[in-house]
């Protein structure tokens, strides 16, 4: 794979110490050109969303490689900003995470995000979860850097350690991935902004460095800002999305349940023609044209 436009651009991004992106989590096509359209030049592709919204499940790794990477692929086809997708484990040992890589690179990711937590995995904030040796997972990274085409995704290593093994034992884990050719770092869960700050300290002059903020979480609530400033570079928003639109999707069909019509719903909806002007329903009749 040669390097893309979507590839160059997703590394200027987060070259710069002090500075970064946000990337907000999207879970289909729809999502993510919404988010687009908001203004976000980097997108997340979060297996936890996915799960919630293909399967209507938790996130536990019910969701297969092949349904991550149709969905990155569809994404990617409707849109060329950077895209961040989550490969959990690399979905098995060593060679199934080299295979995850090839699928993901195929599907046109700038960067995939493998974990060290057992297959099958949980959510990093999830209280229960299990980890590989840290051995194991340095593999898993040496595995997925050879498996990838130059100039290919860069590869987000996260330790879901905190929860586990303690603080120091995923510092400890985190250099160990640096080492074993990760490109970005990736401490799940840190449970107070001491750590958050520690994490930068250490590591941000170094590494790019990802903050997780997920609502109710383990780890406290900050402002993208405010993390750049601590010393990460890449601030993920995962599951917001799919929270906000269970709690809007509640309220809208228990509102259809009660009135029988859409009438008392109609002023926080997007209407037919609004939500064809998203989808670009002009434009694209306007290139079929073309070929008549």
């Amino acid at each position: 794979m040669t390097e893309t436009p979507r590839n160059r651009s997703f590394a200027d991004m987060i070259q710069k110490p002090g500075q970064g992106v946000v990337a907000p989590g999207v879970y289909d096509a729809l999502t993510a050109l919404i988010a687009s359209q908001a203004g976000f030049s980097c997108l997340y592709v979060s297996g936890a969303a996915v799960a919630y919204s293909r399967l209507g499940r938790p996130d536990l790794g019910l969701v297969s490689v092949t349904e991550m990477a149709e969905t990155i692929s569809c994404i990617a086809d409707r849109l060329q900003v950077p895209l961040i997708a989550d490969g959990d484990t690399g979905f098995g040992n060593a060679l199934n995470t080299q295979r995850t890589m090839r699928l993901y690179e195929r599907a046109g990711v700038a960067a995939i995000q493998l974990e060290d937590q057992e297959f099958p995995k949980r959510c990093g904030h999830l209280a229960g979860k299990r980890l590989v040796s840290k051995a194991e997972m340095q593999g898993k990274i040496t595995a997925a850097c050879a498996a990838r085409s130059a100039d290919g995704p860069l590869v987000i290593a996260r330790t879901d350690a905190i929860a586990v093994e303690g603080f120091e034992a995923a510092m400890l884990r985190a250099e160990g991935y640096l080492e074993a050719g990760a490109d970005i770092l990736f401490i799940e869960a840190p449970a107070d902004r001491a750590q958050l700050a520690e994490i930068g300290q250490h590591f941000g002059k170094r590494v790019p460095l990802v903050a997780n903020m997920v609502e109710g979480g383990q780890t406290p609530l900050a402002s993208a800002d405010d993390l750049f400033a601590l010393g990460f570079r890449i601030v993920i928003f995962p599951g917001g999305i799919a929270r906000a639109l269970s709690h809007h999707a509640r309220i809208y069909y228990e509102s259809l349940m009660t009135t029988g019509s859409n009438a008392a719903f109609r002023d926080r909806m997007t209407d037919f023609d609004g939500l064809n002007d998203v989808v670009g329903l002009a434009a694209l009749l306007q290139e079929s044209e073309r070929y008549s």
